[in-house]
């Protein structure tokens, strides 16, 4: 049983939820690690206590949670990947990244978590906690995919499981089985529009966590800002792997998806749900 958790929270409303659900699970105390230009003021409020942070006391800051008598912590949330070649790090910061010769999300988080293991706090699935907010099989919608629609998600599917062996690809646009754009270190928002310039209307969105992926950091995200940026790039489906994304704010993207006829379906992957409780 987790008595007091940490989350280590970046942007966004992803964070919050998981501030609510744990204490909806009986969590006694969540504090939050507000990042600095990051962390929104609602996960600040739903928070007990709050502990801010800069970019540039990140490895100070991870010894003083340490020192918090924590149960666990999870990372949640955005963090601009931009901010990993300008921001002003410390230089003990500085020199983990230098370490990594490949710098990936599964490299550069697994190195935070590293470091906060070394402080005595143990980082724990991002998931947990979350369960109202995993959508499993069948579609979301009014309307389900139709059979180009299915064809482009199967499509898709295969896409980002194969380069997800590289750590890229949670996003794979297709149209008519041609790959239009696969999300590398530009986030899911530019791989939708870059897929949308080039293919115009009519692409379909697949998002995907990888095989094997580590459910402790950046599993896949949907949210309202997704479906937004795909009706803008005219992409009138979205797929994903059932048990393994999470889905924000779910009544206003359903909402929003119906009122412009945007698909969003749940597909069975036959990969491993991220877990929402703790065994």
């Amino acid at each position: 049983m987790i008595r007091k958790l940490v989350v280590i929270a970046g942007a966004g409303s992803y964070p919050r939820l998981i501030v609510e659900g744990a204490k909806k699970a009986g969590v006694g105390r969540v504090d939050v690690v507000s990042i600095a230009g990051s962390t929104d003021r609602a996960t600040r409020k739903a928070a007990d206590g709050v502990i801010p942070i800069t970019l540039g006391t990140i490895a100070e800051s991870i010894r003083r949670v340490g020192t918090m008598d924590y149960d666990g912590g999870i990372l949640a949330g955005q963090v601009n990947p931009l901010s990993l070649f300008r921001g002003r790090f410390d230089p003990e910061v500085t020199a983990w990244l230098k370490e990594l010769p490949v710098k990936t999300a599964h490299t550069v988080f697994s190195k935070l978590i590293e470091k906060f293991a070394e402080s005595g706090v143990e980082i724990l699935p991002a998931s947990l906690y979350m369960e109202d907010h995993i959508p499993g099989v069948g579609a979301l919608t009014k309307r389900g995919l139709t059979a180009e629609e299915a064809s482009d998600v199967e499509h898709g599917a295969r896409v980002a499981h194969d380069v997800g062996v590289h750590d890229v690809g949670q996003t794979v646009m297709v149209k008519r089985g041609m790959v239009l754009s696969v999300e590398a270190f530009e986030g899911t928002n530019r791989a939708i529009k870059r897929g949308g310039r080039l293919g115009g209307k009519g692409g379909v969105v697949f998002k995907a966590a990888r095989e094997g992926h580590d459910m402790r950091f950046d599993i896949p995200v949907i949210g309202l800002k997704t479906l937004k940026v795909m009706k803008r790039a005219g992409a009138t489906a979205i797929g994903f792997q059932a048990g393994r994304v999470i889905l924000l704010d779910r009544e206003a993207v359903v909402d929003f998806a119906n009122r412009h006829n945007i698909a969003i379906v749940g597909v069975e992957s036959g990969l491993p749900s991220a877990p929402v409780r703790m065994k």
